[in-house]
């Protein structure tokens, strides 16, 4: 097994919807959902409309994408965001995490890993279940919660009702990573429930809304660390954490260029300089998914679970 890990994918998996709508149990923490006017059942029929637009997006770009078509029981209306309940790792472990909602539990689904291991041929070595800490209602809802970089072992964490201590502090044990811990909030005052909300960490560039923590201390101590990992930093301003431009995620393809994926409205959100240092890094793609976006709160980086895994 590798002894470190690449900060980049080539491989993510996506998960098709089967009854997607906006989530009320995860209403009240997220405040980017909640905005869409159309009904449950135009809400689905359109959302399916523009994950399968970003799965050729994707493939076109020379990503691979290993698609599982959701089941209509349990409803989970949030299974198209499968990096909050798993992450995939290149020794080989695979982390499942606790989850706020009730219903979102139901999305950790034991037959997708399975179906990796045994049917397309990854090597899975062990199984990390955090999710007993449900019990005690501490919830870290898997790269929603951290923005990992891989290749430093760095945990990036803004702490919220799913982003908690005592779970991050297990990740981090049994994965040896070190954890920066912050707290961060909407130009409201209203922290943001997840950290991937807010900042992207690639292999050469990191993306942040650096303003959305508003202590000082914390902010300085957020940048140092990019800084001294080596990536440059894309400072974004509330009005493109909005339009989810911190939402992205940088991938690889096979023949090592890089791929930098979001959606239409958080690249139409970026500045000119802005969209020249992401160029600059590597083939930017991107597509409409404002349904998405505004019925569920999360974007394109939240339907990417990232496949780490050797073969």
């Amino acid at each position: 097994m590798p002894d470190t890990e690449s900060q980049l994918a080539s491989t993510v998996l996506m998960i098709r919807p089967a009854r997607f709508e906006s989530n009320p149990m995860t209403a009240e923490s997220n405040r980017f959902q909640g905005r869409n006017p159309l009904s449950p059942e135009q809400q689905h029929n359109v959302a399916v409309q523009e994950f399968d637009a970003l799965v050729e997006v994707l493939r076109e770009a020379g990503i691979k994408v290993v698609l599982v078509q959701d089941t209509p029981e349990p409803h989970t209306p949030d299974s198209i965001f499968p990096n909050n309940w798993v992450s995939f790792h290149a020794d080989g472990r695979v982390v499942l995490y606790p989850m706020e909602a009730p219903n979102r539990r139901t999305e950790r689904r034991p037959d997708i890993i399975e179906m990796l291991d045994t049917e397309l041929g990854y090597q899975v070595r062990e199984i990390i279940d955090l999710s007993g800490h449900e019990k005690n209602a501490h919830y870290l809802e898997g790269t929603g919660s951290m923005v990992l970089d891989r290749t430093n072992k760095i945990a990036y964490a803004c702490l919220s009702s799913r982003t908690q201590l005592d779970p991050l502090g297990d990740f981090a044990q049994q994965m040896d990573y070190d954890v920066v811990a912050f707290d961060a909030f909407d130009r409201n005052g209203v922290r943001i429930y997840h950290t991937n909300v807010l900042m992207n960490v690639g292999e050469a560039v990191a993306v942040i809304c650096s303003e959305s923590i508003t202590d000082k201390a914390q902010q300085k101590a957020v940048l140092a660390q990019l800084k001294v990992t080596g990536h440059q930093v894309v400072d974004l301003s509330y009005e493109q954490l909005d339009a989810f431009a911190g939402n992205m995620l940088e991938l690889r393809r096979e023949d090592g260029v890089r791929v930098v994926a979001m959606s239409s409205q958080a690249w139409n959100s970026l500045n000119d300089d802005q969209r020249e240092i992401l160029q600059a890094n590597g083939k930017v793609v991107h597509t409409p998914i404002d349904n998405i976006e505004s019925s569920a709160g999360g974007s394109v980086r939240c339907m990417l679970a990232e496949v780490h895994l050797p073969r």
